[in-house]
């Protein structure tokens, strides 16, 4: 039996959410209880929690970097463990059986275990399994917290690098589309169409002295996340005396910053959406389901015994397995209208954390882009900014050099080789902007060829269909463009009034769908609530400030279009959309158009507050759960973010601020939430990067393990 569409399904569907604790073997907290004495490493707690890492060689500081991490996030670190080991049922239970053949389905733990000791450097494998140790011995010196199957291994952070990543660019939706109950598309013939790519989340903008009213260099750091779980932003600083100094967000478990600065260079990070994952249809034996024709010749598939350990009710070990499937392509799956093979970018890399720690080393434009020519990153758009006044964008992706002539977005024949892609366009020609002569750059998920103003973006014309870059504006994107036009020259409270903008714009996707519902034909017995909606959206000024009234009624029509896009099906019925969202606010609240602030809300233990802003507004808020009590909960979009800028003179500059607090998880920490009323309130802070500025604002400075 192949690896079912049941069991990927299901994967796909549970995903993130799957990381619960529960009870392991005992973890032998003794053997580790020395680790500190190899790493010379201070942590410093500034008032408001944040932890400043500062060790005394780079392996020092991953240490300490670690130790931090678990201090405040142990449960979101111990629990990603064993979900990117593939053995997350061993302790979790049956329902993580389905992600764990997911793990050992696409081969992951097979390339690390082939190439962790050949592929990457002794210095990064030293600085990986240093911040190995740094959880290892976190666990030893709190046994009663160390549940998870440890210890903790460099291969591991590997795995969650590697695995995180791919759920960014949109692997998870292609798998959900050839498990579907019916094939969902075509066999390509050689007709090319452009794909059109689906972006989510995220801004960056970065304006240099071409366009500003006082010579600085500004860059918004403003890349959206979930506002709680293992994939929202945790704000550290990591330093040590071999050139590491770099503060901002990443995820609990990564072993450096994703987005963020050092005292020379600043960047930011958006989701792209290029295509990069390849469906082949495999021509199949019929004499023999485990054998598939290329270039004319029969070819076994590759079997592979996937074994999952399952723990049933709470003690009862039971062991599971399928047959994992490959073929020259990549991993295959058997369904019920084909077998198909899927290839996609980033397939076997595994230098991420390399590529990281250069950027987060770099210190001027050069380094920088040598640091992303190391190339194993298959997505993310960057902006960057530098105290030498420059500015870049690239659309940083893991392009495959494709055949050309077939339309990509469609399934592939299997049966020749010629279409099977090993190479990856070089990072040089990708997309991108450097120092454009309009002063601006503006990412908010769009075209790679919409980033600034016109004659200073990349030319659409320069590359092929077969490339797969997207096409497609956002709200965000269309708006923030608008803004530039109208306002350049910026200056520095017109650079954060761009990236709190509350509005649509008249010219974006999301008001010509709202549009369809201000043309119903409302018949003359429609009821009340009916007419007063339509007339509210009629009336609405775009803009989703807290005391508007118009917001409401209208940003639930525009997220049922939103939501659809970012499931990648077809546009909603714009009347479903409206009735349904008249309904829910009626019955919710009572009136058509309430105060936005009393139905937006940001929610943080006993603070319950409102929030400007909405989905796809460059102020970004994605919230949920007005049916269950009237007011809907900011789950997404705006978190950690800053603004860095370096003034005419080289001054640094850096204001931020986090969505709720250093302390992610314990509701008995003053820093639990305590940074949740200057977030709605759009107040940014100092974060105490520079020491000078941190030494009399300091709660704690302590050793691990003290």
């Amino acid at each position: 039996m192949s690896l079912t569409p049941k069991f990927l399904s299901a994967a796909l569907i549970t995903g993130l959410a799957l990381l619960t604790t529960s009870c392991a073997e005992k973890f032998p907290a003794a053997d580790y209880q020395n680790l500190g004495d190899k790493y010379n490493v201070v942590i410093e707690r500034d008032i408001r929690g944040v932890p400043h890492v500062i060790g005394e060689r780079d392996v020092d500081a991953a240490f300490g970097f670690a130790y931090a991490q678990a201090e405040d996030n142990w449960e979101l670190v111990y629990d990603t463990i064993d979900f990117y080991r593939g053995t997350a049922a061993k302790t979790k239970g049956p329902d993580s059986a389905i992600t764990d053949f997911l793990v050992k389905w696409l081969g992951i733990w097979d390339d690390i275990d082939a190439h962790y000791s050949s592929g990457l450097s002794p210095e990064i494998r030293a600085y990986i399994e240093a911040y190995a140790d740094g959880l290892n011995y976190y666990a030893a010196l709190n046994p009663e917290r160390a549940v998870a199957d440890l210890p903790v291994t460099g291969k591991d952070i590997i795995a969650g690098y590697m695995f995180r990543h791919i759920l960014f660019y949109g692997f998870d939706g292609v798998l959900k589309e050839v498990l579907s109950s019916e094939r969902q598309q075509p066999i390509s013939t050689a007709n090319g169409v452009i794909y059109n790519g689906l972006p989510v989340g995220s801004n960056a903008t970065a304006i240099s002295p071409l366009n500003s009213t006082d010579g600085a260099t500004r860059l918004a750091i403003n890349s959206h996340q979930p506002t709680t779980g293992p994939v929202a932003w945790y704000e550290a600083h990591i330093q040590s005396g071999e050139g590491l100094n770099a503060m901002g967000g990443l995820f609990p478990g990564s072993a450096t910053i994703g987005v963020g600065f050092n005292e020379n260079i600043a960047w930011g990070a958006t989701v792209n959406k290029p295509d990069l994952v390849d469906v082949y249809v495999l021509d199949i034996d019929p004499e023999d389901p485990l054998r598939y024709r290329i270039d004319g010749e029969w070819r076994d598939l590759e079997v592979t015994e996937l074994s999952v350990d399952v723990k049933l009710w709470g003690f009862l070990p039971w062991t599971t397995s399928e047959l994992g499937l490959r073929s020259i392509h990549g991993p295959v799956l058997q369904t019920d209208h084909g077998t198909y093979a899927i290839r996609y970018a980033g397939m076997g890399k595994m230098r991420q954390v390399e590529q990281w720690l250069a950027m987060n080393k770099a210190q001027n434009l050069e380094q920088w882009r040598d640091a992303l020519r190391i190339h194993s990153f298959a997505s993310f758009n960057f902006v960057y900014a530098d105290r030498d006044s420059n500015i870049m964008f690239v659309h940083n992706s893991l392009t495959p050099v494709r055949v050309g002539g077939y339309d990509w977005s469609q399934y592939l024949p299997g049966d020749d080789s010629s279409l099977i892609w090993q190479d990856y366009m070089a990072f040089d020609k990708l997309p991108q902007v450097i120092n454009p002569e309009s002063g601006f750059i503006h990412s908010a998920n769009q075209s790679p060829f919409f980033v600034t103003a016109t004659g200073s973006n990349p030319k659409i014309a320069d590359y092929r269909p077969e490339d797969g870059f997207p096409t497609r504006m956002t709200n965000r994107a269309v708006r923030g463009l608008e803004m530039f036009a109208e306002l350049s020259p910026i200056s520095e409270d017109e650079f954060s009034q761009i990236k709190h903008d509350k509005k649509y714009s008249p010219n974006s996707r999301a008001v010509r769908f709202l549009q369809g519902a201000i043309n119903l034909p409302l018949a003359d017995s429609a009821q009340q609530s009916y007419i007063d909606a339509q007339a509210v959206i009629r009336d609405w000024d775009l803009s989703t400030d807290i005391e508007n009234r118009g917001a409401a009624i209208s940003t639930c029509v525009i997220g049922v279009e939103w939501l659809a896009e970012q499931k990648g099906e077809p546009t909603p019925d714009v009347a479903d959309a409206f009735y349904s969202c008249a309904d829910r606010l009626m019955a919710a609240t009572g009136r058509i158009d309430p105060l936005w602030g009393d139905v937006n809300r940001h929610v943080r233990g006993d603070l319950n507050l409102p929030v400007g802003g909405g989905p796809d507004t460059l102020r970004a808020i994605y919230a949920l759960g007005m049916e269950e009590d009237g007011y809907q909960t900011n789950i997404a979009g705006d978190g950690l973010y800053y603004f860095v800028s370096w003034d005419a003179q080289g001054v640094q500059k850096i204001r931020g601020v986090h969505q709720f607090g250093a302390a992610t998880l314990d509701t008995q920490s003053p820093h639990y939430a305590d940074q949740a009323k200057d977030y709605t309130a759009e107040i940014l802070h100092d974060p105490l990067f520079d020491s000078e500025s941190r030494k009399d604002k300091l709660l704690r400075r302590y050793r691990p393990g003290e």
